[in-house]
């Protein structure tokens, strides 16, 4: 019974998926080919270019200026059909493998699907909405990171939002390369939805690029009226909830059950007779939406499926834009044991409230050793609050880009003494409360301080964390404006440990004070160094590098006038662990010059952008 139970539900899926894809490949097509068809009336197609960029999770650029940040997707393409490295693109802040090599990069959560790839995002508001039938994306500059693009139910303009607000996946597809870093015009194949938009998503993966990925502007083309093909589309269970059902559980004789003579039919193969172990390790397999399915098939999978064993590791990230209070409250009783959770990207526009946040925390942050809430947008200082009331274990949190977040907010962080990583990067904290997290913190091992731009004092900063935080393993203080030579002096005296310091665009340090030599002779560990932008870096800095820190792997000293090729040729044969090195814009090292030492060190990635 059960199996031709199973192969009945297979083929209806098999049709369903066969409908839908037909469906989907007609509803691709622009609409004004729709009026080719006879007795089919010509339907007018809009196009429009972004109005504004809503949100974003990282971008290269400042939060003072236009260069190289994502509100450069807005309105009509700047640098198109050019291409190369250019200021007035959007680009994202890492590229390559090369940032998740590094120590201060997290652990990977357990359980993520296969077909999750996004690391970054961006949300665009477009004037109208309409029907989707074509979107492109000018890419200006090694292209290829697009992983998905959504289309969203709610028009961020309107004053009345409805109360379900919907996520529909247009595309998707893996991280690609493409053949040449030129410009292209990237037109997926799109899905036909249901529904008007006038907000779009698209999630980049810039792992497999050689350098940072350039973005010049995105087109929506539509039509106001719902096209006819939409009407008949068949639609497609949704399984992909993360509740439970609320119906009684099925028999358990679904495992085991006993034929009518009183003897047992091991149809299903002996499972129920499995030690509970092996089948919790059959189970761990499965994604956090196959765990709550697979939860209602029968009692025995119910109670492994529910077990809080299954939940040590818990990643939503994949699954926010469905991610809700009620998903929360669900998984309460299941996650009592949890110790590391990555909610980031999750709840904004009302699907998580603060209420339902500081709830689950309560039930189940007693445990947590790691927290992730990057671009977590409803957390509020009430749930910075709770967080530190309810979890005294915490070692890692991630608030990257939670820049809603009121500056006092901030002060709750110092009652979590077990701190060893803290992301910081683009939010409002200011300098009051960032020096109390480094009275309390003492055990700080990796700090991310990019682009906070409400820190006054960086040389305050410095000297603090010298005194209070001598296990420091990595500093990331990009684009930080104030930074002098005395306070990173006082700073590599301190922690002599440091493996990787992020310096760049720090326009106020200058080599001829010797803070750069002075830097290289005072930690020897040292394996991630960013100059990016410091014009002032000399062949000294360079050489002393090569003669004191054997161990570095990752260097960037993008645009300086003042290093030369000799200089660079002994720090390669010096450091033989260098992986990248970064020589765009560096007007004494040419393409020639790049194209000789690749040839005499092919393990080091040199990097040399261009413009055209």
């Amino acid at each position: 019974m059960l199996t031709l139970l199973s192969m009945f539900y297979y083929i209806c899926l098999r049709r369903r998926s066969r409908s839908g894809t037909r469906g989907e490949a007609l509803g691709s097509r622009r609409a004004v080919e729709l009026g080719q068809r006879s007795a089919l009336p010509v339907t007018v197609e809009v196009e429009q270019y972004a109005k504004e960029v809503l949100d974003f999770s990282s971008h290269y650029g400042s939060e003072n200026s236009m260069s190289y940040t994502m509100w450069n997707l807005a309105g009509a393409p700047n640098v198109y059909p050019s291409s190369g490295d250019f200021t007035q693109t959007a680009v994202f802040r890492t590229y390559g493998p090369w940032w998740e090599q590094c120590s201060s990069a997290p652990q990977p959560f357990r359980r993520t699907p296969q077909n999750f790839h996004s690391q970054d995002y961006m949300e665009l508001a477009f004037e109208e909405p309409v029907y989707p039938t074509a979107i492109d994306v000018l890419e200006t500059y090694h292209p290829g990171a697009i992983v998905q693009i959504l289309a969203c139910s709610l028009n961020p303009f309107s004053q009345n939002p409805p109360a379900d607000v919907r996520w529909e996946v247009l595309w998707a597809g893996e991280p690609s390369k493409a053949m040449t870093p030129q410009a292209r015009q990237f037109s997926p194949s799109i899905k036909q939805i249901s529904f008007a938009t006038n907000l779009l998503r698209l999630e980049v993966n810039s792992s497999v690029l050689d350098y940072y990925t350039e973005l010049d502007a995105v087109i929506l083309h539509g039509v106001r009226e719902r096209p006819i093909l939409a009407l008949y589309k068949m639609p497609i269970i949704d399984i992909s909830d993360l509740s439970d059902s609320d119906e009684e559980l099925a028999d358990p004789g679904l495992c085991c059950r006993h034929a009518g003579d009183g003897k047992h039919n091991h149809g299903n193969g002996y499972f129920d007779k499995l030690p509970y172990e092996l089948i919790q390790l059959i189970v761990s397999h499965l994604t956090v939406p196959d765990l709550c399915r697979l939860a209602q098939s029968c009692k025995l999978l119910h109670q492994h499926c529910c077990d809080p064993l299954q939940y040590i590791q818990l990643s939503l990230q994949p699954y926010w834009p469905r991610l809700s209070d009620a998903s929360l409250s669900h998984l309460q009783s299941r996650c009592t044991l949890l110790q590391r959770l990555n909610m980031s990207w999750t709840g904004n526009r009302g699907a998580v409230t603060p209420t339902g946040f500081s709830s689950f925390m309560k039930a189940c942050g007693g445990n947590l050793v790691c927290l992730e809430l990057s671009c977590c947008h409803f957390l509020s200082e009430a749930c910075l609050e709770v967080i530190a009331q309810t979890c005294p274990r915490l070692q890692e949190l991630n608030l990257s880009s939670c820049d809603r977040l009121h500056p006092q907010a901030f002060g709750h962080v110092a009652k979590l003494p077990r701190l060893r990583r803290l992301i910081l990067y683009r939010t409002k904290i200011e300098q009051t409360a960032i020096l109390s997290i480094i009275t309390f913190c003492t055990d700080l091992r990796h700090l991310n301080l990019g682009s906070c731009v409400m820190i006054e004092d960086y040389d305050v900063v410095a000297s603090m964390l010298s005194a209070r935080c001598r296990s420091l393993r990595s500093l990331d203080l990009w684009r930080c404006r104030n930074l002098s030579e005395r306070g990173l002096a006082e700073l590599v005296a301190g922690c002599r440990l440091l493996e990787e310091l992020d310096l760049g665009w720090c326009s106020t340090l200058q080599s001829s004070s010797g803070c750069f030599q002075l830097l290289a002779r005072s930690l020897p560990r040292l394996r991630k160094l960013f100059l990016t932008a410091n014009r002032t870096v000399c062949d000294s800095d360079i050489e002393e590098l090569a003669n004191n820190c054997p161990a570095l792997q990752h260097l960037d000293i993008l645009g300086t006038r003042m290093v030369s090729s000799s200089s660079l040729r002994k720090l390669l044969q010096s450091c033989s662990q260098l992986l990248l090195l970064d020589v765009s814009f560096c007007s004494q090292i040419d393409s020639r010059v790049v194209q000789e030492l690749n040839s005499l060190f092919p393990k080091v990635a040199i990097k040399k952008s261009f413009t055209q």
